[in-house]
């Protein structure tokens, strides 16, 4: 199963921006462990957008609770399953 998990704001930018170094790490981490696949900004900076890999429910709902902006208190998240039944090749 993918996720697309979608992060809102619950607090002014400065202060989101004061764990943005931690956020950007754990991001860093989870791509490396192959658990997100992509993420970014939404367009109009109200949140941020997580792409997952093919991963449990159990492992995006952990995601989403460990996520430094998560555990501050900084963000509210959404979680979106899907098979991923037609891909890319390489996915």
């Amino acid at each position: 199963m993918f996720h697309v998990l979608v992060l809102k704001y619950l607090q002014p930018a400065d202060v989101v921006g004061q764990t943005r170094p931690a956020h950007l790490a754990w991001l860093d981490g989870e791509v490396a462990r192959g658990r997100l696949l992509l993420t970014g900004r939404l367009e109009d900076q109200t949140g941020v957008l997580l792409i997952t890999g093919d991963i449990s429910t159990e492992d995006a709902e952990e995601l989403m609770t460990n996520d430094p902006y998560a555990l501050a208190g900084l963000v509210h998240y959404e979680r979106i399953g899907f098979t991923g039944g037609v891909r890319a090749q390489g996915f």
